[in-house]
């Protein structure tokens, strides 16, 4: 795959997922989008491997958004589930500090006063 072609993959990958992101609640909006922006910075010079793993990753995290929000069109916030449960066979494949990163990102997304207190702005 050429360089043009490949940054234009990664950047159409990324600018999806933050409009998927769009259809969370503020507050995982704000987190997502962080973590999103952080991983894809974090990858810039990974090796190829690496890449092929962290693209197709990305793809199945698309994927999965973009099948729940449209499920959950029509249907209130509350009421809608975001996200999947993590296979142990994939946990296996992450390095500890993939580990970590996990699990504070669970521990952020699921405390009940989270870090990212956004209010929408209803204008």
């Amino acid at each position: 795959m050429s360089a043009t072609v490949h940054v234009s993959s990664v950047r159409s990958l990324y600018k999806r997922i933050l409009v998927l992101h769009r259809f969370l609640p503020i507050d995982l909006r704000a987190l997502g989008d962080q973590y999103v922006k952080d991983e894809f910075r974090r990858h810039k010079q990974a090796q190829p491997e690496e890449v092929k793993k962290f693209m197709r990753e990305w793809k199945n995290y698309r994927d999965t958004l973009q099948a729940q929000v449209l499920e959950s069109a029509g249907r209130q916030l509350s009421q809608v589930k975001y996200g999947a449960n993590l296979p142990v066979e994939k946990l296996k494949d992450f390095q500890d500090e993939q580990i970590s990163q996990l699990y504070e990102l669970m521990l952020e997304s699921t405390k009940p006063n989270r870090q990212f207190d956004i209010q929408e702005d209803n204008k």
